[in-house]
């Protein structure tokens, strides 16, 4: 039986980088700068620092935006178009909040704040289930650094499932200081880790609480590690001892909202 029913045209490969949310080539990059787009990262090419791109350097760099020197042929994988000209910008799907932006939100419901704090989460899909996650359970922020982790970016805003849309979630160039920050406001830091000498059913959660949780490989880095006022560990009954990322902080947030009534 046929049908009569047109194909829809494929996607040109424009289209489809676009779609990802990838700006490639020179002129493209310096017009989204100068638009004042919502960038994320720049990306350019190692060895080849010309006026050009030595100018787009910059230009991100004044607007606070992550320039990250990479392989050409990293550069080669990430395109779609296969005409990069050394420089490619990956577009943040929403503008970035501040950490006062997060507490202001607390305040205005007035709530204890509940933030989740990502230690370099570098995988996209992590990183939007998380986000996913805090919006669901009622956090009001999510604090990510500069460096080292994945962004607002298309594929974090899909399996965030629209949650970007309303939780704020800000970028931090030093996730220690940031800590800092936040006990001087009066926020006790809970880190996640399989060592932690307070079982998670025993942890206090009902007051100002940012939940710390580790990166996919390492966990949680040193420093970050030492800023935490509680070490926290989730019950593992099974032969592994480790989570997901984004399902430890799951467990995590719901025991925070169970406590919190």
């Amino acid at each position: 039986m046929e049908h009569n029913r047109q194909r829809r045209p494929a996607p040109s490969q424009g289209e489809e980088a676009a779609a990802d949310g990838l700006i490639e080539g020179r002129n493209a990059v310096t017009e989204a700068l100068r638009s004042g787009a919502a960038i994320d990262k720049v990306y350019i090419a190692k060895g080849d620092t010309d006026n050009t791109l030595g100018y787009i350097a910059a230009a991100a760099r004044e607007r606070g935006v992550v320039v990250v020197d990479c392989d050409r042929r990293k550069l080669d994988a990430m395109s779609r178009t296969h005409s990069h000209q050394g420089v490619i910008a990956v577009a943040a799907v929403r503008e970035y909040a501040s950490v006062d932006d997060i507490l202001s939100a607390a305040r205005d419901k007035g709530e204890a704040p509940l933030i989740v704090v990502c230690d370099e989460l570098s995988d996209p899909h992590n990183l939007g289930a998380v986000i996913r996650t805090a919006e669901c359970a009622g956090a009001h922020g999510v604090i990510i650094p500069k460096r080292r982790s994945a962004g607002l970016t298309a594929v974090v805003a899909k399996t965030s499932a629209g949650a970007v849309s309303y939780l704020p979630v800000a970028r931090v160039p030093n996730l220690t200081a940031c800590l800092k920050d936040l006990k001087e406001e009066g926020v006790w830091v809970y880190g996640t880790a399989a060592d932690g000498a307070t079982p998670l059913y025993q942890a206090d959660l009902k007051g100002p609480a940012a939940i710390v949780i580790g990166s996919e490989g390492d966990g949680m880095s040193r420093l970050v590690r030492e800023q935490c006022d509680f070490l926290v560990s989730i019950p593992m009954r099974g032969q592994l001892n480790s989570l997901n990322a984004s399902a430890a902080a799951a467990i995590v947030l719901y025991e925070a909202v169970r406590q919190r009534g």
